[in-house]
């Protein structure tokens, strides 16, 4: 993804790119031996990163509230990770990642088959957090360049009002 790309951009492609990675784990995962179990969890998982990507504001607060903390159950803290990157908040973009790195980082054995899911969305968090950073500062460095450009544009004016106060003004000749 081209570095320029503002975050406001960059979360829909970011949220179809991994729509995209998720079906196709899902298909991965039920194509190789595990345990039903596992499947459903990757499919609820999956089912409810489709679902809470149609939410509105509101609907999603209430959603990442009902959610609480995530605890220590992996499908839950990576159902509010996922909830906490609609928000398009920097800092929920932060609280996601940490909670995906837990299920990443989690020995219990329902955490095993989220953990492939978990590792993709935690790749594209970071490269959201690093776009993110990325367009914080070019935008301070846009903001500094602004004024400074006013600075210069108000001495300019300044110098031009010398000038015309010091340039006498003669009086025209009066036509033929």
């Amino acid at each position: 993804m081209p570095a320029d790309i503002h975050p406001a951009i960059a979360r829909p492609r970011f949220a179809a790119a991994l729509l995209i990675a998720l079906s196709l784990l899902g298909s991965a995962c039920s194509a190789t031996p595990a345990t039903a179990q596992d499947r459903v969890a990757v499919e609820q998982v999956l089912a409810y990163a489709d679902r809470v990507r149609l939410l509105g504001p509101a609907e999603l607060a209430t959603e990442i509230t009902s959610l609480g903390d995530g605890g220590d159950i992996p499908h839950l803290q990576l159902q509010l990770a996922l909830a906490l990157v609609q928000t398009h908040q920097p800092v929920d973009t932060a609280r996601a990642l940490g909670l995906v790195q837990r299920v990443v980082a989690s020995t219990q054995p329902q955490a095993a088959a989220l953990q492939p899911l978990a590792r993709l969305l935690a790749a594209r968090l970071m490269e959201q957090r690093r776009l993110e950073d990325q367009y914080d500062r070019q935008s301070q460095q846009i903001r500094d360049a602004q004024r400074r450009i006013d600075q210069l544009n108000e001495r300019l004016e300044a110098m031009r009002a010398i000038e015309r106060s010091l340039t006498p003004r003669s009086p025209r000749p009066a036509a033929p």
